[in-house]
């Protein structure tokens, strides 16, 4: 399996160029063109506890599709719905990913997907109480909403990540949930939550925030609201 990332990194789209008789796993949706040799087989994902924990909880759809090369060579390209960057992530046995439960885009048909549970009140990404562990041995492939910001944590490095700017990090990766700062600063700050990730490993973020770029969008939208509404 080849692959390009075209149109980085404001437009990514994911082009995977199969041999005869490879597959590639798509989420449900991603898939822009293929060539008609491409035959698709959608499934539920595996496990049928986490197949919930992912539609419901995690944010991403029950149903997965394979996309298999037949009678020679093809390919397809894949786009995700943020305006931003499109990233290759190498698994192995030994390391595997935890990622932001909405960026996964395609990945090797060997790459589990996982539901972890978390125990917070406010999840590691500040939307719920799941997010994805990827593991096994192959490309996963995830979207950013934004450009992607990479940082490589030694044995005893730390870094203060804001939750909606962390998009993924290595599974041999510590983190915790902390306030960002004293009380004062957690309310105020506009900040709130944050997560503490440990090395050694990577750490992968994004240059946008989700949310900061909905509230930019209610302070367009509310005017006119408001006045329609009148």
């Amino acid at each position: 399996m080849e692959y390009e990332i075209k149109f980085r990194p404001s437009y990514s789209m994911l082009v995977i160029k199969l041999g005869q008789g490879e597959t590639i796993v798509g989420e449900s949706g991603a898939m822009t063109y293929m060539t008609p040799n491409i035959s698709v087989r959608t499934r539920a994902r595996e496990g049928f506890l986490g197949s919930l924990g992912l539609k419901f909880l995690g944010g991403q759809s029950f149903w997965v599709n394979d996309y298999i090369a037949v009678n020679g060579p093809g390919e397809i390209g894949f786009v995700s719905a943020p305006l931003g960057d499109i990233e290759c992530l190498s698994l192995t046995d030994e390391r595997g990913y935890i990622i932001r439960r909405e960026s996964y885009v395609a990945s090797s048909p060997s790459i589990d997907l996982d539901v972890k549970w978390e125990g917070f009140t406010k999840g590691l990404f500040g939307q719920g109480l799941f997010m994805i562990k990827a593991k096994g041995t192959g490309d996963l492939f995830i979207n950013t909403f934004g450009a992607i910001d990479k940082h490589i944590l030694k044995e005893g490095e730390s870094l203060i990540v804001d939750n909606f700017h962390l998009v993924a990090f290595s599974s041999t990766c510590s983190y915790r949930i902390e306030r960002f700062g004293g009380l004062k600063e957690t309310i105020l700050s506009g900040e709130g939550l944050v997560t503490r990730i440990n090395g050694p490993g990577e750490v992968l973020l994004q240059t946008k925030s989700p949310r900061e770029f909905v509230e930019w969008m209610w302070t367009l939208l509310e005017p006119m609201i408001k006045s329609r509404a009148r």
